[in-house]
């Protein structure tokens, strides 16, 4: 299936724009009003979503079968679906025409409403907060007629332009609803890491096709992605310089920032409240379950990935081989690098919880 015309968005070259922090502790009590409070200081949500089609990529990292010591998937590594519920609910409330939930769900081209039902959400209570909600798993060509490019604007680090799911570029206002934690490859798991899942398996996966792509995935994207052993499907762009490092610590960050520079976030939301540190998932030996306490919010990724992690104690600017950048490059700047936000904690309106009050140190 051929790519539909290519579609080139705007680096983003505007001032910092600001970043609200809030103290929330559970998942069961004020959280819808701890979330519009936040909004509002970030300029209120209806200017921005009022009579358009908002599309939410969820993390959802990894098989709902594999769970941390047993506890629910939100508590840990997934987006807990209780902040997925009033993130929808407030949509609403705020005038969006049409709310849409999207992810690469891992290995399968079943339904997302299939996955998140696996994942123990309740589907049917989610569906009756939004007058229009629709649900589609983007790792495959899904629901549309056609892959949809899009290309990194002035060149990109890694790729110079992806083929992409119809729900990334169908839609008005994107909003990357992501967890606060580690990740083992790029150190940090937030807003931008999380999109790194719009990258559709059947033609960047492991068993994707050598020339079209295969619509029943089956794998990750480690091939292609982390280790650079095959290309992509050749009916979409292939890498830029073949012949670059395939050492993991240097692609994955810049395919990280390549798709953020893509495909931009208009709005990014960390959950903080109970997460994991150590790493993305239960995979990763000296995985650590932990209650941070603490939602991030923002209108431009770069900004509120650097807030987020000076939450988690990390400086945001660090070079490679400092925390949390052990053995890899620094996303945030390379994405600063692109164009697409600043990284410095100084550009920032850090609003609502003062900094020093939210951090959680992850070590």
């Amino acid at each position: 299936m051929l790519a539909a015309a290519p579609v080139a968005y705007a680096a983003r070259t505007a001032p910092a724009l600001p970043v609200s922090i809030a103290r929330c502790t559970s998942y069961d009590t004020g959280l819808d009003a701890v979330m519009s409070t936040m909004f509002d200081q970030l300029g209120g949500l209806g200017g921005l979503v009022r009579n358009k089609t908002v599309t939410i990529k969820l993390n959802l990292t990894g098989s709902p079968a594999l769970r941390f010591q047993g506890r629910p998937l939100g508590s840990t590594h997934y987006v807990h679906p209780k902040m997925t519920a009033a993130l929808v609910s407030l949509l609403d409330r705020a005038g969006a025409s049409r709310v849409r939930l999207v992810e690469s769900c891992f290995a399968t081209n079943a339904p997302l409403e299939e996955y998140l039902l696996d994942s123990g959400w309740n589907v049917r209570s989610l569906k009756s907060l939004s007058r229009n909600l629709e649900f589609e798993n983007t790792d495959y060509l899904g629901l549309g007629k056609s892959y949809h490019r899009v290309a990194v604007p002035g060149g990109g680090h890694v790729f110079p332009a992806f083929d992409l799911n119809h729900s990334y570029v169908d839609t008005d206002v994107f909003v990357s609803l992501a967890k606060l934690k580690n990740h083992a490859t790029c150190g940090v798991t937030l807003s931008m890491k999380n999109i790194f899942g719009i990258t559709p398996a059947s033609i960047y996966g492991d068993d994707a096709g050598v020339h079209e792509p295969n619509e029943s995935p089956g794998s990750g994207r480690v091939s292609t992605c982390h280790e650079g052993k095959r290309q992509p499907s050749s009916s979409s762009p292939a890498e830029i310089d073949p012949s670059s490092s395939r050492e993991p610590g240097h692609r994955m960050p810049r395919i990280v920032a390549d798709l953020t520079a893509s495909r931009p976030i208009h709005l990014a939301i960390l959950d903080g409240i109970e997460t994991v540190t150590g790493g993305e998932g239960p995979w990763i030996k000296g995985l650590r379950a932990v209650k941070p306490g603490v939602i991030v919010a923002g209108l431009n990724p770069v900004n509120t990935d650097a807030v987020s992690a000076a939450v988690m104690g990390y400086n945001a600017r660090a070079p490679r081989g400092e925390k949390p950048f052990h053995d890899c490059d620094n996303t945030l700047l390379l994405a600063e690098a692109l164009g697409v936000g600043s990284a410095n904690l100084h550009d920032i309106d850090i609003r609502g919880l003062a900094l020093k009050d939210a951090m959680f140190p992850f070590g």
